[in-house]
């Protein structure tokens, strides 16, 4: 008779990793690229080409008419000269006809009242002009 052998059966048990190392590890790792990341600046390496101005456009453009209004505390200068708000009017009413498009500039003192500034957008309003600038100065 043959003999009947027996076969071993082995257990294989399943493995037991401990996660704690690895995750020192990974941190270690990530901790490492933070402190040895150097960002890359774009603004540095960014070519930026201007055109060239057309000298035949250059002799075309001529310098914009600005009417400087400046608000003060106690008055109004207009173009460094000082004028009163009725003169404002007049003037804006009169500039308006000519061209509508002419850039005022209104600066504003810090000491000035807000309601001089209110009338002084009023006063553009009224004449029909468009092209405002609102500045405050010291």
């Amino acid at each position: 008779m043959a003999h009947k052998r027996k076969r071993k059966r082995t257990v294989i048990s399943d493995a037991d990793l401990s996660m704690t190392p690895m995750i020192d590890i990974v941190f270690q790792l990530l901790i490492y690229f933070l402190v040895t990341f150097e960002p890359v600046d774009l603004m540095a390496h960014l070519d930026v080409y201007r055109p060239a101005p057309d000298e035949e456009r250059r002799e075309e453009m001529e310098t914009p008419n600005v009417l400087r209004i400046t608000i003060y505390e106690d008055g109004y200068t207009m173009n460094e000269r000082q004028v009163a708000l009725r003169d404002i009017e007049r003037m804006l009413t009169r500039l308006a006809g000519i061209d509508p498009r002419r850039t005022v500039l209104i600066m504003a003192t810090a000491h000035s009242r807000h309601e001089n500034l209110i009338d002084v957008l009023d006063l553009c309003a009224k004449a029909g002009m468009r092209n405002l600038s609102v500045v405050s100065t010291n």
